[in-house]
């Protein structure tokens, strides 16, 4: 017997490996995307118009995908199915409202106070907000427990948003802009578990994706209607890259639709904050923003923050 759990314990270690990989490389793409908004929104001057323009891409790119390849009609057709018997719930429909908040935050915000700052508030924000989703059941992996390991996790989690706080650059920014980051984390959380719950009932990873495009693209759409005539904004730029946005996008909202699932949200959270804090301080390092942060007091915050990730890691188990 124990000869033949040995290697299916070393498949699911390998595969539990490769979806913490894949975490890791969301947070990546998140960071990467962070600093793609925030320059948008910098040079149009205006943060909303920014996310409407990186969402709508993005909703663009997946209605392509989910019209072209069968696996998308078909994920769409059980979506249709699903809402029709109501097999699929209305709340399940409008995680998009939690990338729509990120994006938005990103053009507004990113710009000033830098990728490696606003992404340790998101760090505090999500693994907290995974540690309860896990625990309620919201998660699409089921009950997890809330062990002394994963508490102590997320504590440095937020000791690693003290250490950021401390100095550096923060007194030049509002305080609106230190705190924002930490509601986007926690608002991060949930749309992962929202979008992994709807990837179940459609079997689709590209499904859900296409609904989280399609409700925060709608949702920002009607902000902007409010917003942009009233502050306007400057000229598009010319620069191509920066409405790439909308597919980095695209791409780490499929991967953690299909990880959520499998490994959790808060696994999932933890992962994407090591590769959002890895990928933010380099970013900062060779593009620094309009606040440079302290590098010496960057580095401390990966640090603490990814011990925390390793020590709420460790903690993980499944309620039975």
């Amino acid at each position: 017997m124990s000869g033949s759990r040995g290697p299916a314990e070393a498949r699911a270690r390998r595969g539990g490996m490769l979806a913490l990989a894949a975490a890791i490389a969301v947070g990546v793409l998140t960071a990467i995307q962070s600093r793609i908004n925030g320059a948008l929104g910098a040079e149009l001057d205006n943060g909303i118009l920014a996310a409407v323009i990186s969402f709508g891409s993005g909703l663009l790119l997946t209605a392509v995908l989910a019209a072209a390849l069968p696996s998308g009609r078909a994920g769409v057709a059980r979506l249709i199915a699903g809402i029709r018997d109501r097999g699929i719930p209305w709340w399940l429909l409008i995680g998009g409202a939690g990338g729509a908040f990120t994006v938005a935050s990103q053009g507004l915000v990113v710009g000033i106070i830098g990728t490696a700052l606003f992404t340790v508030g998101l760090v505090a924000g999500q693994t907290l907000n995974g540690l309860v989703l896990d625990r309620v059941g919201y998660s699409p992996a089921g009950v997890t427990a809330v062990t002394i390991p994963r508490v102590l996790g997320v504590g440095l989690a937020l000791a690693a948003v003290a250490v950021s706080l401390a100095g550096g650059g923060t007194a030049e920014a509002p305080l609106w802009m230190l705190i924002l980051p930490v509601l986007v984390g926690a608002g991060l959380a949930w749309q992962q578990g929202t979008n992994g719950r709807l990837q179940l009932k459609t079997g689709s990873a590209l499904t859900a994706t296409f609904v989280n495009f399609v409700g925060g693209t709608v949702l920002l759409a009607i902000i902007a209607l409010v917003q942009v005539p009233q502050v306007g904004f400057s000229p598009l730029p010319a620069s191509p890259w920066l409405y790439t946005g909308g597919a980095v996008g695209v791409i780490y909202i499929f991967l953690s639709a299909a990880l959520a699932p499998r490994i959790g949200v808060l696994l999932l959270s933890l992962g994407s904050v090591l590769g959002m804090l890895v990928g933010s301080f380099v970013l900062d390092l060779v593009w620094p923003p309009a606040v440079p942060p302290s590098p010496i007091r960057s580095a401390i915050t990966v640090v603490i923050a990814c011990v925390g990730v390793a020590v709420a890691a460790f903690g993980r188990r499944p309620v039975r």
